[in-house]
């Protein structure tokens, strides 16, 4: 135990926010009494055991805290007049949107940033990419004040953000929000990086979903910080239903290159065994999908497909789900579209088509005016 136990309630893992506590080794923010005390006499920085396992061997562990938990912390937000940072994920861009934001954070202002523009093809310009983002925002009741593309790798990126947060912010403190993964937590990090010239990360980052745990706070000057928010966990993201050493597949690291299909009607394409499209009526065309360049794509017939993955989900149709069966929607694609996998990645069709996608039960497909 500590001796002032008062001091406890002011103790904050600073790798995903959590109180420190020393009592339930299976709770948020735990750490061993014997490993605080030793960190506060040294003056080290303050890791819960959580983050220390997941910042040095990529070990996660459960956590207790429920979606509702979540969402209070954003409508905390609410109740200040602050800018709202919404990060968004380029390659899930669908599946990382909060379509109630506004109703969560109230009348604040929100700047919308959407990450990751390294793993899409470097052909797709930044000013196309920004005006698509504007119409599918618009699509789904989101009206930024402003929207950048970025990258946390970019420092160029991540010093026009930064302006652009001292512009937008006029004084106010900034919340940082999004759902999981969309790689809020690097994006900070990075900034912290620009403004101080620290080389480690300060917040911890993974592939894992729900990394921060509770707010975590950076001062911005002597009234104001820039605040990170937990992960909101959407339960139509693909994440979800993988093992943890399959999560790779979902959160590309590097330009992903489409792959291209020249398909005939009832022919079949397998995302690994975690997804499927089928291509049911329509003129030959070619097809081409975006996903991860590890992730196996095998066509077959779509005749005796469903026979196919179930002898074959794992092994050749590997990665496999977790808990999930694979569910059927059908589209009739009247113009270039995308039949997006939430999280996981979209098959552009380009000409009129009826298609089926297949996905685990309870993620997300849509169709999308194309991206690319």
């Amino acid at each position: 135990m500590i001796e002032n136990e008062n001091m406890m309630e002011e103790l904050h893992c600073i790798g995903c926010g959590a109180v420190i506590q020393t009592e339930d080794k299976d709770g948020l923010g735990y750490l061993p009494a014997g490993a605080l005390k030793k960190k506060l006499e040294n003056g080290d920085e303050l890791y819960c055991q959580r983050c220390f396992r997941l910042r040095h061997y990529n070990e996660i562990a459960p956590t207790s805290l429920t979606d509702e938990d979540f969402l209070a912390l954003l409508r905390e937000i609410g109740q200040h007049d602050a800018l709202i940072v919404n990060v968004v994920d380029i390659f899930d861009f669908n599946g990382s949107l909060i379509s109630s934001l506004h109703r969560l954070t109230g009348n604040n202002d929100v700047l919308m940033v959407a990450n990751k523009r390294d793993v899409l093809p470097k052909s797709l310009k930044v000013g196309k990419l920004t005006a698509w983002l504007r119409e599918q925002a618009a699509n789904y009741g989101l009206k930024p004040k402003d929207i950048l593309v970025t990258s946390a790798k970019n420092q160029d990126d991540v010093e026009q953000l930064m302006e652009a947060i001292e512009h937008y912010r006029r004084g106010r403190d900034v919340y940082v929000v999004g759902v999981t993964n969309v790689g809020k937590s690097t994006l900070i990090n990075a900034i912290i990086k620009n403004a101080s010239g620290a080389d480690d990360e300060v917040i911890t980052t993974s592939r894992f979903p729900g990394t921060t745990l509770d707010k975590i706070e950076i001062p911005l000057d002597r009234d104001t910080a820039l605040i990170d928010t937990p992960g909101i966990i959407h339960r139509g993201q693909m994440a979800h239903y993988l093992a943890p050493e399959d999560l790779k597949y979902v959160s590309p690291r590097k330009e992903i290159k489409p792959k291209t299909y020249q398909l005939n009607p009832e022919q079949t394409l397998f995302f690994g065994g975690l997804g499927r499209f089928d291509f049911i009526s329509g003129e030959r065309q070619g097809m081409t999908a975006y996903f991860d360049n590890e992730l196996n794509i095998h066509r077959t017939k779509l005749e005796g497909a469903t026979e196919f993955y179930e002898k074959h989900k794992g092994e050749l149709l590997a990665p496999a789900l977790v808990n999930a069966k694979l569910v059927r929607k059908e589209f009739s694609v009247k113009e270039k579209s995308d039949i997006v996998f939430n999280g996981l990645g979209w098959v552009r069709v380009p000409e009129r088509a009826v298609v089926a996608a297949w996905v685990p039960e309870g993620v997300d497909i849509v169709m999308r005016k194309a991206l690319i």
